[in-house]
């Protein structure tokens, strides 16, 4: 696949897509955990959903999302973020090269900043590239109650070589 000209929308291919989910629901067994589920994927964002279940609960009493849960999956999200964006930056290697190429994808530095209790049936969740340089990727992130309001924000930088 040829790069695209800047400002050209793309789509990765369904092999990747299957690839990163494959990745990222399955593999990755603490995000089975979680419930996390990916929404949609693009060349420099990704969105994704928790369903809430008991055993999330952080207080019992209020029924609410427990906030290392919360932390847990906007780390999550920021690194698939960067993993989509690892993968449109080398359009021109054929899908499963490009899926090889998250082995050394880490977190260096994570914000988590708590605004509102996180209680609901649900929780959408979105994140989105900042910048990918050569060796330090940084993301932004954010965790939505059912009703699309704003619970808790994050940051963080991850190591991509």
């Amino acid at each position: 696949m040829k790069k695209p000209a800047a400002g050209t929308a793309i789509e990765f291919e369904p092999e990747f897509v299957a690839g990163l989910k494959q990745i990222f629901e399955e593999m990755i067994i603490f995000n089975q955990v979680l419930g996390l589920k990916i929404t949609s994927i693009d060349t420099d964002r990704a969105a994704g959903r928790i369903e809430m279940r008991r055993e999330l609960i952080g207080h019992y009493s209020h029924n609410r999302i427990h906030g290392g849960v919360i932390s847990a999956s906007l780390d999550a999200m920021g690194g698939l973020a960067v993993m989509a964006a690892i993968g449109a930056r080398h359009l021109d290697e054929a899908p499963a090269q490009r899926l090889h190429r998250f082995g050394k994808l880490g977190t260096i530095d994570l914000r988590i900043d708590y605004l509102r209790p996180g209680i609901g049936d649900h929780f959408e969740l979105r994140a989105e590239v900042l910048r990918l340089g050569s060796r330090v990727a940084t993301t932004r992130m954010e965790f939505l109650g059912a009703d699309g309001k704003l619970l808790s924000t994050g940051a963080a930088a991850y190591i991509v070589s």
